[in-house]
């Protein structure tokens, strides 16, 4: 993962281990196939996945949401 892109997506989720789980479960999707696998924003093929998704976090295309009261963002 590109640690400058992690950096910004982090300011966005401001949970270091929220954004661990939006981004493993984007990536998961975006390997699965079907309409979840396109990625949501201009990315050159030899972008990974992850940085794919780390890149949908800082561009606004995904949201998450925490139920747990213990997790603090």
């Amino acid at each position: 993962m590109n640690s400058e892109l992690t950096k910004r997506a982090l300011e966005k989720v401001g949970n270091p281990h929220v954004l661990v789980n939006v981004v493993s479960r984007r990536v998961r999707q975006l390997n699965g196939g079907g309409g979840a696998s396109r990625p949501m924003v201009e990315a050159p093929p030899t972008m990974g996945l992850a940085d794919i998704a780390l890149m949908e976090v800082i561009e606004g295309k995904l949201s998450w949401e925490v139920t747990d009261p213990e997790i603090t963002l």
